[in-house]
């Protein structure tokens, strides 16, 4: 194997912070884009768990977390220095912040019709309360850790973005003109563009598709 294999779903915001770590690296990689209802052998083979991203190194390494698929990526080459040493720590927390805590928020207010056994209906205020606290943070320097784009910014907007696609009219009547602004930028990038680019689902026996790089 010559390039290293991520298993893949365009619309899946794990898998999208997990291309953009890959493709700021500029690692070439073969993209393995999957149906959710038809996942390949190949795929559950190396991680039965069966969630995307899956990233199959050249070495044979199995990473199935896309937050390491990004650490990964980003040890080869970081050339916007996404993880910087001496934010680091504040990085981890606000991203385990936004899986931990904003994302079960999300998945609630996006499908409640999963959580038969619960009362979902506050799910959307309380992901609210998550905005508002980025909010503040972006209103100072237009970044979620100061000025310049981090592992922060990247690896939350595809949440915010899931969270806003939800009710686009109600969100962006929201006052939260800061973060409008910032997901409207990661949104509009040549990033962002590269990532999403559509490809039809890989089949068993198919010819990688080198995508990313």
């Amino acid at each position: 194997m010559t390039h290293p294999i991520l298993y893949s779903f365009r619309r899946c915001p794990y898998a999208m912070r997990a291309r953009m770590g890959i493709y700021s690296a500029q690692i070439k990689c073969a993209v393995r884009e999957i149906t959710l209802s038809d996942k390949p052998t190949h795929l559950l083979d190396i991680s039965p768990k069966g969630t995307v991203p899956v990233l199959l190194t050249n070495k044979d390494r199995v990473i199935d977390e896309s937050l390491d698929i990004m650490l990964w990526a980003l040890s080869y080459n970081d050339p916007d220095n996404w993880l910087p040493e001496m934010r680091r720590d504040d990085i981890f927390e606000l991203v385990k912040y936004n899986d931990e805590g904003f994302k079960p928020m999300l998945d609630r207010y996006k499908y409640p019709n999963r959580y038969p056994d619960e009362d979902c209906s506050s799910a959307r205020e309380n992901g609210l309360k998550f905005l508002q606290e980025l909010e503040q943070r972006l209103a100072i320097n237009g970044s979620l850790l100061g000025d310049k784009t981090t592992l922060a910014d990247i690896s939350i907007f595809p949440f915010v973005r899931q969270f806003a696609h939800v009710d686009k009219d109600w969100f962006y009547t929201l006052p939260l003109p800061a973060t409008h602004k910032w997901l409207k930028q990661h949104l509009e990038s040549n990033l962002f563009a590269k990532i999403m680019t559509k490809y039809t689902p890989w089949q068993e026996g198919d010819k990688p598709i080198y995508t990313i790089n």
